[in-house]
């Protein structure tokens, strides 16, 4: 070998060290950003010595789709599992405090002690308190859960505008890749920022990628439906600006095709969107049907009856009063309608003995105005109609399936039954939570000992190449002394 090419062999190794030690020195200061993929310098064999031929980024294609989905399906599931907790503080309070459930416990309670005791009026006016914490109880619940569907509604339209968003800085990353695999230039930079779009992307709906030629990326749902090729495609939400109950939320459209709600507790949810519609459409839709029909149950049961005679409402009332909602039809929005009749409620000027003695309720001509009347010797004593009430909150009636439970039962097991279909939705949720949880959390470790950085590797290989930069170093100096003893012989 000649000193020229010794030195020229030095020379080429000192260039490499050098772009090697800045690569390294990049992965050290990167090692904090968990959107970075470790860097390495390769080399190519260039006649005498070698060269730094490309700086490749350490990828795992399949671990990467891998925690997409595993992401995807977390935020989905945290996201209903966080949206059941909400509604359990807005309807039911702390610990079911505000459950109509409870509500009507206390309300039966003071049923009984007025029906042990009718003369007490005392006892007339807490029974009628109580029922007015019933209504209260209900009527706000019904609010509560169109006032979250409402809230739902604007997080839906948030998160549209983000994707839309993500997509957008998802095709510049994705053009400037192109244009550096056609021009030579180094792109990881630009490959990082494309994945770490692609993960808050996956957080919202789920994602399918495949590459085409000069690293070109299309993105589409689970479903096949495009959100990106070569321009990104359109998600359209209209929000509303406010809920009734029964009304349709709108869908949201990906390309023009709906994106279709997840279902069940452990849901098929993958994406926050997807579990945002789940949650208003379907949650909280069943949330309110089932107030729907314990209001509905509460009027049933405390309607008045005569002979010849439509049975009537009595102490609960609604808009459809005088006429009893029909058996196992579910009313839309009666939970927000239902309230006290103004004649027996001492509030608005009611008497309430009309509840032990009947007759709340004046039929049309041509009956008698105190048809209705049990009590009709006004006896201070008389519980027979206090009594018949009880009987009928415990009695077995028919709900609609809208509610999502037991469809024949009596009152005060169908409003714990809907305690128990929510606590066990929200269990499940939980659970499926944490499971989900745990595999996004081992995907992306799995993912990052293929291509993050270890400080602790990177600064051995340091340590390597400080190494190699001074073996060379004193090769060039060798060759120098060698060229210097030559010259001065020639001289």
């Amino acid at each position: 070998m000649s000193l020229t090419s010794a030195l020229s062999i030095a020379q080429s190794a000192l260039q490499n060290t050098s772009r090697q030690t800045s690569t390294v020195s990049r992965n050290v200061s990167e090692a904090q950003n968990p959107d970075y993929v470790r860097r390495s310098a390769l080399l190519a064999s260039t006649g005498p010595g070698a060269r730094v031929v490309q700086i490749q980024r350490a990828t795992n294609d399949l671990l990467f789709r891998q925690n997409l989905s595993a992401l995807a399906s977390f935020s989905g599931q945290s996201t209903l599992s966080d949206g059941l907790q909400q509604l359990a503080l807005d309807v039911y309070g702390s610990d079911n405090a505000s459950s109509p459930a409870t509500a009507l416990g206390k309300f039966q309670q003071a049923l009984q002690f007025y029906s042990a005791t009718p003369s007490n009026q005392n006892l007339g006016v807490a029974a009628i308190d109580a029922a007015r914490q019933v209504v209260r109880t209900l009527n706000d619940g019904s609010n509560a859960i169109q006032t979250f569907r409402t809230e739902t509604d604007g997080q839906i339209a948030t998160a549209v505008y983000d994707l839309n968003k993500l997509l957008a800085d998802f095709e510049q990353a994705n053009k400037a890749i192109i244009a550096g695999a056609r021009s030579g230039r180094d792109v990881n930079d630009s490959l990082d920022q494309r994945d770490a779009i692609l993960k808050q992307i996956s957080e919202i709906v789920p994602v399918s990628t495949f590459k085409r030629g000069d690293n070109d990326m299309v993105i589409t749902t689970a479903d096949g439906v495009t959100l990106f090729e070569t321009v990104p495609r359109t998600i359209s939400f209209t929000p509303s600006a406010g809920y009734a109950a029964g009304a349709p939320g709108n869908s949201v459209l990906i390309d023009g095709v709906p994106l279709q709600p997840g279902t069940g507790a452990n849901t098929n949810a993958t994406g926050k969107l997807a579990a945002m519609l789940q949650l208003r459409d379907s949650v909280a839709v069943s949330m309110q049907a089932q107030l729907d029909e314990t209001a509905r149950g509460l009027i049933t049961a405390f309607r008045e009856t005569a002979p010849g005679l439509a049975d009537a409402t009595g102490l609960f009332t609604w808009s459809g009063s005088p006429a009893v909602p029909p058996a196992g039809t579910l009313v839309n929005g009666l939970a927000g309608q239902i309230s006290l009749s103004f004649r027996v409620d001492p509030l608005t000027g009611g008497n309430p003995k009309l509840l032990r003695d009947g007759g709340i309720n004046v039929p049309p001509p041509p009956a008698a105005a105190d048809a209705y009347i049990k009590n009709t010797g006004n006896n201070a004593s008389y519980a027979d109609l206090l009594i018949a009430y009880g009987d009928r909150i415990d009695e077995n009636m028919t709900y609609s399936p809208a509610a999502g439970v037991n469809t024949s039962s009596s009152l005060s097991s169908f409003t714990t039954n809907t305690i128990g279909w929510f606590e066990g939705t929200r269990k499940q949720a939980a659970e499926a939570t944490e499971t989900k949880e745990a595999l996004a959390m081992r995907t992306a470790e799995a993912l990052s000992n293929e291509t993050s950085v270890n400080v602790d590797v990177e600064m051995s290989l340091m340590l390597e190449l400080e190494q190699a930069y001074q073996a060379t170093a004193r090769i060039i100096k060798a060759v120098d002394e060698m060229l210097a003893s030559l010259l001065a012989a020639v001289r």
